[in-house]
């Protein structure tokens, strides 16, 4: 299945076609795949959740895949929905500035529930440049540090 797809809109003038994205396209769903992100990274912290990323090989899709947690101890059934909801929006919003193949896991804290959300998005925005950033300095290869470096023995 294709990460995204056309669709002809029945309708519009000149039949135009828009780009979807599903919504399971870009998230974490099997278990198997959480537990490889947790064995291949560490916890990053941030001041309203705690993170986790890697790369996923290439032979398993293209773009992002993010997961949440929200387990019981961020409260009632109504409040990990509501915390879950408010991830969600956040991370759509904000997809767009992972364009590796990797897989980050988001673990809010309770906060999330009383932060604005204009507060949430940024943070979610940092944690999503960081990874960019982190995949982007692990791609770097020996030759061009040689040449940051101005040394042989990197």
């Amino acid at each position: 299945m294709p990460a995204t797809a056309t669709k002809k809109i029945p309708g519009c003038p000149g039949n135009s076609q828009l780009r979807l994205l599903t919504q399971s396209d870009a998230r974490l769903r099997k278990h198997a795949d959480y537990q490889r992100v947790y064995q291949r990274s560490r916890k990053h912290f941030s001041s309203s959740m705690t993170y986790f990323f890697a790369e996923r090989p290439s032979s398993q899709g293209v773009g992002p895949r993010v997961g949440l947690t929200a387990g019981r101890v961020l409260g009632k059934a109504v409040e990990r929905n509501r915390i879950k909801r408010r991830m969600r929006e956040a991370v759509r919003l904000n997809l767009a500035s992972l364009t590796r193949d990797v897989d980050v896991i988001l673990h809010p804290r309770r906060t999330v529930l009383s932060a604005e959300f204009s507060t949430l998005q940024e943070e979610v925005s940092r944690i999503f440049a960081i990874v960019q950033k982190a995949r982007e300095r692990a791609t770097v290869k020996p030759e061009v540090l040689q040449d940051v470096m101005g040394r042989a023995d990197v």
